[in-house]
């Protein structure tokens, strides 16, 4: 009589922890990413508002994000999307992302969350996914001009997203989230590689001088 052995499953970003426990494992590495994006972003968006700060106390104050036509912060801190919600967009990532830090830090020190937390943290961390693609967008092809501290948020957050969602939702037996966990890191490198690109094209008139 034959025994059978079932196939190794691979670990994912999180595990259902058991009843006594009330809250959700995460592996290492994914709490330390969750902690770094969270500070990173952090640092950026407070340096984004103090620079507002700057040039709203002095308009001919020139931001140490202005390097080139090109890469230009005070080009597009004074424009109507910098404040989209009628203040300024900075104030939205302070607030973020001192969420996300905090639960970096709880989860570096294997503190476990609830899942319906880490699930909450996926759909506010989709809403600035969106939000960001919009601003990404606008500075493009409306503005005409790059925001170096933006673009840190935007590479910090989109790597957040598939984080926190591999926490919130397991693959488990699902061949279909299988196959994207598994792939995740390519979609997100494809993700950016399209990006860069349209950056690329979109200012290759300035790129190309500089060849």
């Amino acid at each position: 009589m034959s025994v059978t052995t079932p196939a190794p499953v691979e670990p994912t970003d999180s595990a259902q922890a058991g009843p006594a426990s009330g809250g959700v494992v995460v592996r290492a590495a994914s709490a330390w990413w969750v902690l770094i994006a969270g500070v990173v972003g952090l640092l950026s968006s407070a340096t984004l508002t103090i620079e507002k700060i700057e040039i709203l106390l002095n308009p001919s104050y020139v931001p140490s994000c202005s390097i080139n036509p090109v890469l230009s912060c005070g080009s597009v801190m004074i424009t109507e999307q910098a404040s989209a919600f009628g203040f300024p967009n900075p104030l939205i990532g302070i607030a973020g992302f001192s969420v996300v830090v905090v639960t970096g830090m709880l989860a570096v020190t294997k503190v476990r969350l609830p899942r319906w937390y880490w699930v909450g943290l996926t759909i506010g961390t989709t809403l600035a996914v969106v939000f960001i693609h919009w601003l990404i967008f606008q500075t493009l092809y409306r503005i005409g001009a790059l925001c170096p501290y933006c673009m840190v948020v935007w590479a910090v957050t989109i790597p957040l997203l598939v984080v926190v969602s591999s926490i919130a939702f397991p693959v488990g037996g699902n061949p279909v989230a299988r196959v994207i966990y598994t792939w995740r890191w390519s979609i997100v490198a494809l993700w950016f590689t399209a990006i860069v690109l349209m950056i690329l094209v979109r200012f290759w008139n300035y790129w190309s001088t500089l060849i």
